[in-house]
């Protein structure tokens, strides 16, 4: 019932305006037959979850410890080793949990969406929400939402090697069994049109779209696999030297009970606990904020690989430019005519060289020009909103500005269409007008067009098209194209009969020429300043565009792209060229014109060969290879298709330059702050295991017991690792060079800084220990609770240090991140608390100090700071 419904259902505006299904009645089939998805494999259970914070390699090793100080009979140490790794477990699962609903929210975001009609009205919702009997727009580059047939279209062709392995498209033909089938998962390559759907969710043929539906992956990225490598050499090396130091220990006369505690001790020092889950935090922040940046993050390694980009190749229309195309000159009756009015709106007027207007009834020509643009057009103006292609709305616009369009809309019948494809770069229409006359209009590509007419006309008057008139045709196409406008042909031809079977090869030739549009698509204000901020930064943007080799070039210019000694290649230039002479000329091109998708490929291979990091941007079925092959692929999130989100590692959610600028300064940023962090959390650690291990090695009383030191790790250091993680970058951030691909994490002189800055705090705070044991007369508790202070202090204020490679702590500020004022007052208060609360001091072995005790903790955790400040 639904199907014959759905089929009767139709208004006729052009044949071709169905009303679809009602938004109550999608209700109710909605809970009648479930979401439109597929069953899903199990997810990990929150206890699962939890538990799996045990497995790292790191925890291991403090359960081992925590079992060793048990048996020992250092009871209190054990239990609260153990309590530190419940915190650090409940922690850790919270993250987890937290980043697990962000994916999730991701992958709403960017799970498969359909184009239907209900209320006789388009409208685009979340696939699941589809039912059978609802109506689905069809256009090439989809992915089939669900199982239905074809009820009309035109030249539609789709892709069904996902379920039949043909590689070859399937020719789908409305209302015909066994050709209107469609398949769920499935691609339409060509044509357009409407699908009932028939079947949703597990109903219908293709299960493998499950697929689809984890768009957004869960991946351990290149540096979190650096980092779990670091860690697990941290704990081998932090082992081996405990082994060498505890039998050096035993050697020197010290108990084995009492070196396998300073052992113990070594070990908690050495291992970064809080690294995994800074990591991740930092991350999941930076993703997020990439979001509100517009740029949707499906695989997690592409925002390390943001850092390293050093070539964007970008789309002109809609990402460079503001994809609101508005005809400005229009040539006819070998004149230059302007047209006012911008962006979409319908007031207008045509202006003659003299600057008067021009009465449309009077002029022929320029009437049956915008008639042929009304009606070969498939944008639609309905209730003052026009929607469609940015080329057709501003062809529609044109003619509704001269009053054309109603009456045009009303006269002419459309009865068949060729659709535009980059090969023809035409697209024509057979329409019938109300006496029965019958024609072909056509717009395209003014070098396509001029070949195939043989006629012009001239005032209304139908001539021979000469040589010279069209050699007077292309300059003007040229002269629009200098002046950055897209120039398009418009022709027609009167028909004697409709073809049974229309060929657009037999019936595009003898066209009568009419005229050209140009139109231009201004430059994104935005856009201007990003390419600025790509030279600044190291980065070349690179111009893709379908348009002419002049257009291209007008618009780099308005853009300010720096033009090589080559400049431009075009699509023909590439085609001529193998892969080696293509890689040799690249690094000299900035723009290239004319160019197909299958072109971007090479294009990316050859940026790639040459050792670059490469972005590339796409919206199209055959745009997919090359952004599978670039290092970034970019999906446009408003205009792309499926297919090309599908296989992008990022989506663009406003389809703007400036928003992958964005990216990359984030990108940046993010790795920034790893290394931020990274740099403070190894150095604390360094610190501490050079305190306890020249303490232990020289078999001097243990200046911190275990429970102090993960107090410090994951308490101390937690917090200030955490809030460098979201550190406000450095000014000068996009003015520096892009990293390399394979740089390691310890490079430009970071690992020395932590090799330094570790020396520097363990020194100061075992001679703070030591003088402390001097003045007590050997109070190992008051020594130990000294050192316990002043590595505190001495490391939050390298957390301050800690903010920037390239400046001191005092040039990079105290107070531009809020977030690490507050987490080192926090660190430093619940230091307090553990050395004055006498039920928590007890756990941790700490004895009040007093004035003078703090003077000496002061003065030695200065010793680091002001040491490096200078240096």
């Amino acid at each position: 019932m639904q199907v014959i419904r759905a089929l009767n259902n139709k208004n006729n505006r052009s044949g071709d305006f169905i009303k679809g299904l009602t938004q109550d009645e999608a209700k109710k089939l909605l809970e009648q037959y479930g979401p439109n998805e597929l069953i899903k494999g199990e997810k990990t259970s929150a206890v699962a979850l939890f538990f799996n914070q045990f497995k790292d390699f790191i925890v291991a090793v403090l359960l081992i410890a925590t079992v060793v100080s048990f048996i020992l009979g250092e009871k209190v140490d054990a239990i609260a080793i153990f309590i530190i790794i419940i915190i650090n477990a409940i922690l850790g699962f919270v993250q987890e949990y937290r980043t697990e609903k962000s994916l999730e929210a991701l992958k709403e975001m960017s799970a498969p969406h359909a184009k239907v009609v209900r209320d006789g009205k388009q409208m685009d919702i979340p696939a699941r929400e589809l039912v059978p009997g609802d109506i689905v727009v069809l256009e090439a580059g989809v992915i089939i939402p669900a199982d239905g047939m074809l009820i009309e279209g035109v030249n539609v062709q789709a892709d069904e090697s996902i379920l039949t392995g043909e590689s070859v498209p399937v020719d789908k033909m409305a209302n015909v069994k066994g050709k209107s089938d469609l398949y769920m998962g499935t691609v339409l390559t060509s044509g357009r049109g409407y699908g009932l759907i028939t079947s949703t969710g597990m109903q219908t043929e293709m299960g493998h779209i499950a697929n689809m539906l984890e768009s957004v992956e869960k991946e351990i990225t290149p540096l979190q696999q650096r980092l779990q490598k670091i860690g697990k050499q941290l704990v081998i090396i932090s082992l081996i030297m405990c082994g060498l130091i505890v039998l050096a220990g035993i050697l020197h006369g010290e108990t084995v009970h009492k070196m396998i505690l300073s052992g113990i001790s070594l070990a908690v020092a050495a291992i970064p606990e809080g690294l995994p889950a800074v990591v991740t935090v930092s991350l999941a922040i930076g993703v997020q904020r990439m979001l509100k940046r517009n740029a949707l993050i499906r695989k997690l390694p592409v925002v390390e690989t943001l850092g390293c980009t050093d070539i964007i190749c970008s789309d002109k229309t809609g990402t460079l430019t503001e994809n609101k195309m508005t005809v400005k000159k229009i040539y006819i009756d070998d004149s230059t005519i302007d047209v006012t009015g911008i962006g979409h709106e319908t007031s207008g007027s045509f202006v003659d060289k003299d600057g008067l207007d021009i009465d449309i009834k009077r002029c022929p020509s320029l009437n049956m020009l915008l008639n042929v643009g009304a009606i070969c057009n498939n944008a639609k103006y309905e209730d003052g909103i026009v929607s469609g292609d940015p080329t057709e709305t501003a062809i529609l616009i044109a003619s509704k500005k001269g009053n054309v369009y109603e009456s045009a809309v009303a006269k002419f019948f459309r009865v068949h269409e060729f659709p535009f494809d980059s090969d023809r770069k035409r697209m024509s229409v057979i329409c019938r007008d109300r006496k029965g006359g019958i024609y072909l209009f056509v717009k395209g590509a003014p070098d396509k067009i001029i070949d195939l007419c043989k006629q012009r006309m001239h005032k209304g008057s139908e001539k021979n098209l000469t040589y010279m008139d069209k050699k007077r045709i292309m300059h003007v196409n040229e002269m629009m194209a200098n002046d950055a406008l897209r120039v398009l042909a418009f022709a027609y031809k009167r028909l004697d009969i409709i073809p049974k079977r229309p060929n657009p090869d037999m019936l595009e030739k003898d066209l009568v020429f009419l005229g050209l549009e140009g139109m231009i698509d201004p430059p994104r204000p935005e856009a201007i300043e990003a390419i600025k901020d790509c030279y600044k930064a190291g980065i070349r943007p690179v111009m893709i565009t379908g348009d002419h080799k002049i257009t291209a070039m007008a618009v780099a210019r308005e853009l300010n792209f720096q033009m090589q000694n080559q400049g431009v290649l075009t699509g023909d230039d590439i085609e001529a060229m193998d892969d080696d002479k293509l890689m040799e000329k690249i690094e000299e091109v900035s723009v290239f014109a004319r160019v197909k998708p299958k072109h971007k490929l090479r294009i990316v291979q050859a940026f790639k060969r040459k050792g670059h990091i490469v972005a590339m941007t796409g919206d199209g079925v055959n745009d997919a290879p090359a952004l599978k092959e670039a290092n970034i692929g970019i999906a446009m999130g408003k205009m792309g298709t499926d297919v090309a989100k599908e296989a992008s590692s990022m989506i663009l959610l406003d389809d703007n330059f400036a928003t992958i600028v964005a990216a990359v300064k984030e990108g940046r940023i993010i790795y920034d702050n790893i290394r931020k962090f990274i740099r403070y959390l190894l150095a604390c650690n360094l610190g501490e295991m050079i305190l306890m291990g020249i303490a232990a090695f020289f078999a001097m009383p243990i200046p911190l017991v275990p429970i102090q030191i993960l107090w410090i790790n994951l308490v101390t250091d937690g917090l200030p690792a955490l809030a460098l993680g979201v550190d406000p970058p450095d000014d000068d951030i996009m003015k520096r060079l892009p990293r390399e691909s394979q740089e390691s994490i310890f490079s430009r002189g970071l690992g020395l800084e932590i090799l330094l800055s570790g020396l520097l705090i363990g020194i100061s705070c075992l001679a703070c220990f030591m003088l402390s044991l001097n003045l007590t007369s050997g109070d190992i508790e008051k020594a130990q609770t000294m050192a316990f202070a002043t590595i505190i202090v001495a490391e939050l204020l390298y957390a301050f240090e800690s903010r920037s490679e390239y400046k001191n702590a005092y040039e990079a500020g105290f107070f531009e991140n809020k977030y690490l004022v507050l987490s080192t007052i926090i660190s430093f208060l619940l230091m307090i608390v553990v050395i004055y609360n006498p039920f928590l001091s007890s756990i941790l072995n700490t004895e009040p100090l007093n004035w003078a005790d703090w003077f000496l903790v002061m003065g030695f955790s200065m010793v680091g700071f002001v040491i490096n400040s200078v240096r």
